[in-house]
């Protein structure tokens, strides 16, 4: 029985293999800075393309061809071992095309430019990702080129930003998020402003991606005008907050559509202007407001609420009653639907993604920078936020029993 070869015997230059073993040993990254692997890499790409040219050569004197070998052309390569110089063998005729690694290819099927768009998506800014890139690959890309690669997801952000929508959503959350944007050495508030859905099967998905200089009730309607464009015909609910003129300019491009103001940001503004040592006691009443039974126990619990805290907190029954039919709207759906829509909380795991953002970034240097690294954050993170809603089959049961004509024949 043949015996099988040593490990040594595997590799050219045993020094090569010591090499190679006290690096994996010293727990370095092994693709990292100074590694062993790119040397080992570059000497087999180089024998390989000698064997290129060797065949080439070959099948050109079988063809009666007069050709031979002229020197070689040097370049710098980029891999994910780490750069590495290639001695490209050349022919006297100028025939001779390495399939390897073609004459003007300057990186080995390196997959960096995914590594760098990944990198990227983490919230990462351009020097961080060079730096990462040195330290993980020993490869030194230019901020410049950096930039350049995460330039290409510009087109597909476009083609994403202007894709057929459905004509029908049972749900759809507004929300804005702010970020900052460095101009001319200046700072400014960016919103970002989210329509978050959820389709007829119940799946939920970012209708858009849309950046503005600050919220405003105007700019939502241009946003829902870009929905309605896009092939949106119908929403049967949308959640948003207080924001002043919401709801008109919804009414006025969605006439069917039923706002529900959240009830969590309503609560919040109660608390405002509350005595610390009555907090706990008004959260607990005005918790009963919206979770009764029935719209009648809730106008009863609101007015229990007033006759208790008219005395120091008239405000805050002045505040639901003027909001009234809006905070409760979700009291005409089932209890499931009343869970999913009587808050814009749900938008709120989709803003922690973009929030992660913040916390590493002061700011960015320009509204393109910035929507590029929230498309490739929230393409990164989709599986976080693009999940089926739970119990979605009773909601469905629901809506077609009480809103019959607003779900689609075709649906």
């Amino acid at each position: 029985m043949k015996k099988s070869k040593k490990k040594e015997q595997l590799l050219v230059e045993p020094e090569m293999y010591n090499r190679l073993k006290d690096h994996l040993y010293s727990k370095r990254p092994v693709l990292g800075e100074d590694s062993p692997f790119s040397e080992l890499l570059q000497s087999m790409v180089n024998q390989m393309l000698e064997g290129e040219m060797d065949s080439f050569i070959s099948e050109e004197h079988e063809s009666n061809r007069t050709n031979k070998r002229n020197g070689k052309s040097v370049k710098k390569v980029r891999t994910n071992s780490g750069d590495i110089y290639v001695e490209t063998p050349r022919d006297r005729n100028g025939d001779f095309e390495p399939e390897l690694i073609g004459k003007r290819q300057r990186e080995l099927s390196s997959g960096l430019d995914t590594q760098i768009l990944a990198l990227y998506a983490q919230g990462n800014s351009i020097e961080d990702v060079r730096r990462l890139l040195i330290k993980m690959y020993g490869v030194e890309i230019s901020a410049g080129k950096i930039s350049q690669i995460t330039d290409k997801v510009l087109p597909e952000i476009q083609e994403w930003r202007n894709r057929e929508l459905k004509s029908f959503y049972p749900i759809v959350y507004l929300d804005a998020i702010y970020f900052k944007v460095r101009n001319e050495g200046k700072y400014s508030n960016h919103a970002f402003y989210t329509a978050y859905s959820v389709d007829w099967e119940g799946q939920r998905d970012l209708l858009g991606l849309y950046v503005q200089g600050s919220e405003g009730a105007s700019k939502w309607g241009i946003i829902l005008e870009d929905l309605k464009r896009r092939g949106v015909a119908d929403i049967l609910v949308m959640c948003t907050d207080n924001l002043t003129g919401f709801s008109e300019i919804i009414t006025d491009v969605f006439p069917q559509t039923i706002v529900q103001k959240c009830v969590v940001h309503q609560v919040r503004n109660s608390l405002k202007y509350v005595d610390s040592k009555d907090t706990k006691k008004v959260v607990t009443d005005l918790r009963k407001i919206y979770t009764a039974p029935t719209l009648e126990q809730a106008e009863s619990a609101l007015l229990a609420f007033e006759v208790k805290w008219s005395k120091q907190y008239q405000y805050i029954a002045d505040q639901w009653r003027k909001n009234w039919d809006e905070l409760m709207a979700f009291m005409d759906f089932d209890p499931g639907m009343r869970k999913m829509i009587y808050t814009t909380n749900p938008v709120e795991a989709l803003h922690r993604i973009m929030r992660k953002l913040i916390k590493s970034k002061a700011a960015w240097v320009s509204q393109t920078a910035l929507t590029k690294q929230l498309y490739l954050s929230l393409m990164h993170n989709k599986k976080s936020w693009c999940k089926k809603a739970f119990g979605w089959t009773q909601i469905q049961r629901s809506i077609m029993i009480d809103y019959p004509e607003r779900v689609p024949k075709d649906i």
